[in-house]
């Protein structure tokens, strides 16, 4: 794992850890939670200069620190021992797990077993991981903590040709379901709890769509509707995106419905 780090002289009062923030939705989300004055953590793969730029121009507080996902224990280990050292002062501290990984489109036979692996360990291992670091280094933190997994349409109904991308998110929702439980049942001790939503984001104009759009029909049949998605324009930006989930995790009532969609906002 490599870090680049840019920190702003006065100290923030949220903390905001985004997956999968060197690109899409993830990028956006990291921008406009530094917008608004938080530290901002962003787990990627890759790195953002878009987003180093941004945040060194305007002297905001962001840390990159590039990992690979598909190898989720080194990056969970080294959240909670980096949470650790963190100060207990935040108002807020919030993960949000965006990252997944889209197969090409079609069949599970007819991808490596490698990358199915990789795929499931990025989009469900990552997030189950990466939360129960959150919220076992935050345990004592006076903070309004809160996990915002961003899942999928996909992980409420099936679809041929996205086998394991349905089966990440799915177990998303699920995960969300339980770790919520787990946290009504903490504040019944009168235990600190965290709040946990798996939010749909509703379909945005990003990579996936282009991979989705662009696949060979024979294999996945569903590849005209997301065309027709495009040409109809119902595609929403990234950042209208990040902008509607970032509302989204700042209502009072977020935690009481797990399971959600952006779009019933």
């Amino acid at each position: 794992m490599t870090s680049s780090e840019a920190t702003s002289p006065s100290h923030p009062r949220s903390l905001t850890i985004v997956t999968g923030s060197s690109r899409g939705l993830g990028e956006a989300l990291a921008r406009q939670s530094l917008e608004a004055g938080h530290l901002v953590v962003g787990i990627a793969r890759g790195r953002s200069d878009a987003l180093e730029r941004f945040a060194h121009e305007r002297d905001l507080p962001l840390q990159q620190w590039q990992a690979d996902l598909a190898n989720p224990l080194p990056i969970s280990r080294h959240l909670a021992d980096w949470l650790r050292t963190q100060p207990r002062e935040w108002a807020t501290a919030t993960l949000i797990n965006n990252a997944g990984v889209v197969t090409a489109p079609g069949p599970i036979d007819g991808e490596s077993l490698e990358t199915l692996s990789a795929a499931l360990r990025v989009g469900l291992e990552a997030t189950l991981l990466l939360a129960a670091a959150f919220l076992d280094a935050t345990r004592d933190w006076p903070a309004d903590r809160k996990v915002l997994n961003i899942s999928s349409g996909l992980g409420r109904r099936a679809m041929a040709g996205s086998a394991v991308y349905c089966a990440a998110k799915a177990g998303m929702d699920n995960l969300s379901r339980a770790m919520a439980l787990d946290e009504e049942h903490k504040a019944g001790k009168g235990e600190p709890a965290a709040r946990v939503v798996s939010l749909a984001p509703g379909i945005i104009d990003t990579d996936m769509q282009v991979q989705l759009r662009g696949a060979d029909a024979s294999r996945f049949p569903d590849r005209d509707r997301f065309a027709a998605f495009k040409a109809e324009g119902l595609l929403a930006t990234a950042e209208d995106t990040a902008a509607r989930v970032l509302k989204f995790l700042a209502r009072n009532d977020f935690g009481q419905q797990v399971l959600a969609d952006v779009r019933d906002a």
